[in-house]
């Protein structure tokens, strides 16, 4: 009976996700490409895809790091610098001579390159990092970040990175359709991880490090493990950003962006994939959206000007204020959205 609940509620699923991807395609061809909207959905997968990885560190294993920016730099930059065509080379390099690198891989090989370097950089790090604690270790991992955005800066790698300049020109997407997909297969990817033996050593770890141990779980392996599997997926979210964008500099990832997304798995719940889903889109709803009228001084109907450029930002403070003191566990704790917990929620309404 369990078995046949749980294939019921997996079909459901697909099939509001295949609901989900035909409605994308539908407003793609009934709402104009420049709205506001397909802005909030494309960023809004993008941080969804770079929050769920943290959470995966922060909320499953229990590992406080701040690097976040600093893979999705390396990832950004793997992308733009391996796909940029050959014939835009001398242009986009135009003070390195045209640059150290004289060929171009296909987009989707870039998109895993990148993934891939960001883990191996993550590995690295990770070899004496992951032995600190707490928040020494997001001191390390932020220190380490800040010190990546300065050496892509620098113009001794310029005829790779080229320096302070822009990367443009290289191969993007418009269609909102292509981020949800190679976010949900990311994500997808991420929860069948945690509901695996590694991720319930993960959990274990984060319950109880010494009990962990004492099971048999190899800690210093699973830590390693989650950091690299993390920082993974946050290259890969970081060349989704350069699509997003269509130019990529290293001044862009400062440790605000670490801070945004640390926002965002918190609101969400540390702990649920789909919280951390949920709000980056409230997120990004909020920030790029739904409070921009704030600061539109033209809007003013009294004396008082209470509007100006900058007011959205107290507001969006405010908002976040009350929904830390109302949902001290973010807003879907530790729960995951499922079709049993939707329907158990309208029936407890029922009785009331």
């Amino acid at each position: 009976m369990e078995i046949t609940n749980k294939k019921r509620d997996l079909f459901i699923g697909f099939g509001l996700l295949a609901l989900l991807f035909v409605v994308l395609i539908i407003l793609e061809h009934t709402i104009r490409p420049t709205s506001i909207l397909f802005t909030v959905l494309k960023k809004g997968a993008i941080y969804a895809l770079v929050a769920v990885s943290m959470n995966l560190l922060n909320g499953f294993t229990g590992l406080f790091s701040l690097g976040q920016a600093g893979f999705m730099l390396l990832g950004a930059y793997t992308y733009a610098i391996f796909t940029i065509p050959l014939e835009a080379r001398a242009q986009v390099y135009q003070y390195f001579d045209g640059g150290a690198i004289h060929f171009t891989l296909p987009v989707i090989v870039a998109m895993i390159l990148a993934g891939l370097v960001a883990a191996f950089f993550a590995y690295l790090i990770g070899l004496p990092v992951l032995h600190l604690k707490s928040d020494y270790l997001a001191i390390a991992t932020l220190g380490f970040a800040e010190i990546l955005r300065a050496i892509f800066q620098w113009d001794k790698l310029g005829v790779i990175t080229n320096g302070s300049n822009l990367l443009r020109k290289y191969p993007v997407f418009k269609s909102t359709t292509f981020y949800f997909a190679v976010s949900g297969i990311c994500i997808a990817v991420i929860v069948l991880l945690i509901n695996s033996t590694y991720g319930r050593a993960f959990k274990a770890i984060r319950d109880d490090e010494v009990a962990a141990e004492a099971m048999g779980i190899n800690l210093a392996h699973h830590k390693r493990m989650a950091f690299t599997i993390s920082s993974f997926f946050a290259g890969i979210s970081g060349a989704l950003l350069a699509m997003f964008q269509t130019t990529i500099q290293a001044s862009q990832f400062k440790s605000a962006m670490t801070y945004e997304i640390l926002l965002i798995v918190v609101i969400g719940g540390i702990g649920s994939v789909t919280g951390s889903c949920i709000s980056s889109f409230l997120f990004i709803a909020c920030s790029e959206w739904w409070l921009r009228f704030l600061d539109n001084a033209n809007l003013n109907f009294t004396y008082v000007q209470i509007l100006r450029p900058g007011f959205r930002k107290v507001v969006f403070s405010i908002v976040i204020m009350c929904i830390v003191l109302f949902y001290q566990k973010g807003i879907m704790g530790d729960k995951e959205f499922s079709i049993k917990g939707i329907s158990g929620f309208f029936k407890k309404f029922k009785k009331k």
